[in-house]
Formats: C-alpha cells, sequence, structure tokens
C-alpha cells in the first residue's frame, strides 16, 4: 500500500483511484462497508482511501481528552489488510480546515488526487465549518468529473455504528460489543517500552506499552490475543493485560501491561497489536504482594481457560442492517 500525504504533490500512478472518504478511526464494520462501495463502484480503479492526520478533532480541541480509537500506523495496517492500495493520508492543518466546500472538492479531489470516484457516508460533512454534505459533493462531483457514491448508515442491533458506540463499550468494559461493531478484536498497538520490572520480580514478566493518545478502555485485567509484529519473536500468542494505573505501586500514568503465555524472549523495541477479547475484572490494591500474586494466577488461567481452541478466534457478529438519514 503506498502512502500519499500531500495532495499538491501527486505522481501520475497515484492518480485516478476510486477512494472511500473519513476519518476510519477503528475501521469498524460501517467504515469497511465504506471501502468495499468505493471498490465495487469503479472495479477497474485503484482502491483508495482518504483521511486526515492529525484527526480534525485533534486539530481543532487539541486539549481535549484523548477519543482516538487507534493510531495512524495501526489505522494503515488494518486498511492494509482490506486491500487498500493508496492511503491518502492528508496533512489536516490550518490551510486545509479553511477550503470551502466547493474549494475542498476542486482542489483536493478532482485537481490534486485526480480521484475517479468517491465514496462518503450519509452524514459526511466537509470544508469549513462542515459546511458541505453528502448531497453538495454529489453535484460538485458531477460539475467536475468525479462520480460520487453515498453510503447508508450501518446498524448493529439497535445501535449505529459508530466510532462512539465502540468508544461506549470500551469504557464500560464490553469488549466484545465493541468487537462487533469493529468487525475485529479493539487492539491496542505500539512499541514496547521499558518498565519497573515489577512483573518480572513477580514471576509473570509483561511487554510495557504507553496509551497516551488513545481513548482507554475499561482499567482492568483482560483475556488478550497478542500479534508480535516485527523482531525475532513475530508470531500470535495468548495472553493477560493490566490496563490501568497499577493502584498497588501508588500513583502512575496508564499504560497497557501485557504477559504472554508459554513465551520466553526480549520484547523490548518490538511493536506489539494486543487484542481486548474478555474484561475480567477492575483494578484493585491488595493488601499484599502475595495477594496480587496469587491473583495474576487466577487471571492468567482464567484467560488460558477463555482463549484455549481459539488460536484463529473471531469476534461474534450481532444481526446486521443498515439504515439512511
Amino acid at each position: 500500500m503506498r502512502v500519499i500525504r500531500d495532495h499538491q504533490f501527486v505522481e501520475e500512478q497515484d492518480r485516478g483511484a476510486s477512494a472511500a472518504i473519513g476519518n476510519f478511526d477503528g475501521v469498524h464494520l460501517g467504515h469497511q462497508s465504506v471501502i468495499e462501495l468505493a471498490r465495487t463502484a469503479a472495479p477497474e480503479a485503484p482502491l483508495g482511501v482518504m483521511t486526515f492526520e492529525p484527526h480534525p478533532r485533534e486539530f481543532f480541541a487539541p486539549s481535549a481528552p484523548p477519543f482516538r480509537l487507534m493510531r495512524s500506523e495501526a489505522r494503515a495496517h488494518r486498511l492494509a489488510k482490506l486491500g487498500v492500495e493508496k492511503l491518502y493520508e492528508l496533512n489536516f492543518n490550518s490551510g486545509l480546515a479553511s477550503l470551502m466546500p466547493e474549494e475542498f472538492a476542486r482542489s483536493v479531489i478532482a485537481e490534486g488526487l485526480g480521484l475517479a470516484h468517491v465514496v462518503v457516508g450519509a452524514d459526511f460533512c466537509f470544508g469549513k465549518g462542515r459546511s458541505g454534505d453528502a448531497l453538495d459533493l454529489v453535484r460538485f462531483g458531477e460539475e467536475m468529473g468525479f462520480g460520487v457514491t453515498i453510503a447508508p448508515l450501518m446498524a448493529h442491533s439497535a445501535d449505529v455504528v459508530s466510532s462512539t458506540a465502540i468508544r461506549n463499550a470500551l469504557s464500560e468494559g464490553r469488549p466484545s460489543d465493541a468487537a462487533g461493531m469493529l468487525g475485529h478484536w479493539h487492539r491496542i498497538e505500539g512499541e514496547v517500552i521499558g518498565g519497573e520490572q515489577r512483573g518480572r520480580e513477580l514471576g509473570f514478566p509483561t511487554a510495557n506499552m504507553s496509551i497516551e493518545g488513545l481513548h482507554p478502555p475499561r482499567f482492568g485485567v483482560y483475556a488478550v490475543l497478542v500479534d508480535v509484529l516485527d523482531g525475532p519473536h513475530a508470531g500470535s500468542y495468548h495472553g493477560a493485560a493490566s490496563l490501568g494505573v497499577r493502584p498497588m505501586f501508588g500513583e502512575n500514568r496508564a499504560n497497557l501491561e501485557t504477559f504472554l503465555f508459554d513465551f520466553s524472549g526480549d520484547l523490548y523495541g518490538a511493536t506489539l497489536s494486543v487484542g481486548l477479547v474478555e474484561y475480567l475484572r477492575g483494578e484493585q490494591k491488595f493488601d499484599s504482594v502475595d495477594e496480587l500474586t496469587a491473583q495474576m494466577q487466577i487471571d492468567c488461567a482464567q484467560s488460558r481457560d477463555i482463549l484455549s481452541g481459539h488460536c484463529q478466534r473471531r469476534p461474534a457478529s450481532g444481526p446486521l442492517t443498515t439504515k439512511t438519514t
């Protein structure tokens, strides 16, 4: 997959794509349906996605609490798995934010990227002050020579599939419900960083990862599926992970600590993708280290039981319907 970050300097080979447009935070089932429409709307064209970095919400409210489900690298990995050939990850800055809808359609979509077809959700808004909508884009496409498809919103059971609904499920410790809307386990992806070695001292060496900038799921212990994405230990593993501030050891910055079952090796500097499968319990402050260790043994046994026989376990998806707005 090729990544293009500037709409003003685009090589000829990267023009002419059929692209889904949006932020694609989480790359959930609704996003996937939009991407699939881009694939089928112009099957002869390369499949593309146009998104923005930083997320416009981060640009306009940089001090707001973290809300992202995934970082840009994790999003790119997920989009590549879906067969996206061209990722237009445009730099969202004051210049792009100031474009009126018609200017955006002309200078970015038509002339800049030279897209043959675009697909947007029914609730799509664009241009300065979000003043343009999907029907405006249809009109501009007719005038400027690119096709437009409007994708209906997708519903999962009683809820519209959205990044907000997924955040709510994760905040409430319902990773399976989040996975039903995502179409995959919610994953936290990042580099393994140095920790305080407490897990190793307790007999449970953990891979520590920052969750800075990400929406924090409910703090506690999870059964997890782990992919080591690079390095000599690349592969898939089962494990148990603690997400939170580790109240047993004072005040700490929130992070993710993952214990990989039946693993021996050094993971420092490796990139991990940790899928949250089931929430086991909340964080606790124990009266002694021995009590903590005993509970960790229970957590690991429970996680093994949950994950046993599911080397390629997939999230269960409920009934899906679509609705238009």
